[in-house]
């Protein structure tokens, strides 16, 4: 079985999409998977602001609208699906402890199932022992 490592530092609706998508895809090709979320990734597991994530933020705001618009169009599983699946077919969906304190979050802001990480053993455990690190 292989480990594998997705950071996700980004909460742009289409890096996070392609985390989570990234992911679900290796668990189910029988990759163990660990998920860590910081710096501004935070946002993509707050309970709240993962809904407000959006398509290319910096764009004209048609761009990301047409995006978001295709992606359902495509009938593309939503945010919160993806972390019922992943948490339900075994990933381990980890925030960082720092960014949820500068963000002004709790752990109980998170979505169900992520966990606060405990960075020394995250990046002992899982980060060293990898067999891919994959970073959104």
């Amino acid at each position: 079985m292989k480990n594998v490592s997705v950071m996700c530092f980004h909460d742009e609706l289409c890096l996070v999409f392609n985390a989570l998508m990234t992911s679900l895809s290796l668990l189910r090709e029988g990759a163990k998977v660990t998920i860590f979320f910081g710096s501004r990734g935070i946002n993509a597991v707050h309970r709240v602001k993962s809904n407000e994530l959006r398509c290319l933020p910096d764009e004209p705001k048609e761009m990301g609208d047409a995006i978001m618009e295709k992606m359902d169009e495509m009938g593309l599983p939503l945010i919160e699906d993806l972390f019922v699946m992943l948490i339900a077919e075994g990933a381990t969906i980890l925030a960082c402890p720092l960014n949820l304190s500068l963000f002004s979050m709790t752990p109980g802001d998170l979505v169900d199932g992520v966990k606060p990480a405990d960075p020394v053993k995250y990046y002992k455990e899982v980060v060293i022992c990898a067999d891919m690190n994959l970073t959104f």
